[in-house]
């Protein structure tokens, strides 16, 4: 079991490098657009066994394959705005887990990510309604008490989960755009894990790595993330 688990690992780590390798020629303009030949897309309709689970934003600059300098077949890419995570988002990449067998889920935000600056924007609208609405200090202190749980009711799921990941990085005295994207992309890999049982156990039994990145879009750089 043991070498089954380091075979895992290795497995894991040279496909995150080979991503990353991806990457640097993507941003240094030396993209070799890999494996999008005829002969590829035919070897392929019986079947894929992608290397790699990305949960990527939708935003249209930020296709995963592209920055990764990858090709058919390489990433099972599940893209949302933000990287909102419902059933749907855990259902595939559990998929990818169990059936694809991949050993490897890259958790991919962002630079200026529209859903980030919505929530930002929108924690700022509903504190001034608390604290315009408050009769006293007492009454906004215990309003601004509560703000964790009013964003977890939020009819929205963008407020329930950017903006929550937003209002705790201001908790932890963070302010600046990349730091609430980097605490979004690590809350996004703590929900991931919290939902899923399928994949805390192949988390458990080592057979699948996850990793949180972060995109820049003027370079073009992927950031990996540590947490």
């Amino acid at each position: 079991m043991a070498q089954a688990d380091s075979l895992a690992e290795a497995t894991a780590n040279a496909t995150w490098s080979r991503m990353l390798q991806g990457n640097r020629r993507f941003y240094t303009g030396k993209a070799e657009h890999p494996w999008q030949d005829k002969e590829t897309r035919h070897m392929l309709t019986d079947g894929q066994n992608p290397d790699a689970a990305v949960l990527a934003c939708a935003d249209s600059r930020v296709p995963p394959e592209i920055i990764f300098d990858q090709g058919l077949g390489d990433l099972f890419t599940v893209r949302t705005a933000g990287q909102i995570i419902d059933d749907a988002v855990v259902a595939s990449l559990e998929y990818a887990v169990n059936k694809l067998h991949v050993s490897l889920i890259c958790v991919l935000g962002h630079a200026r990510c529209g859903a980030l600056e919505t929530a930002d924007r929108e924690l700022d609208e509903l504190m001034h309604s608390i604290t315009a609405n408050a009769d006293d200090s007492l009454a906004t202190a215990d309003a601004i008490d509560d703000f964790d749980e009013q964003i977890a009711n939020s009819d929205s799921i963008v407020m329930r989960q950017a903006g929550m990941s937003v209002w705790q990085a201001r908790e932890a005295e963070l302010e600046c755009a990349e730091d609430f994207e980097r605490v979004h992309v690590a809350r996004t890999i703590e929900m991931l894990v919290d939902r899923s049982p399928a994949i805390q156990q192949a988390l458990a039994e080592e057979r699948l790595m996850i990793v949180g990145a972060r995109y820049e879009l003027e370079s073009g750089k992927v950031e990996v993330l540590s947490f």
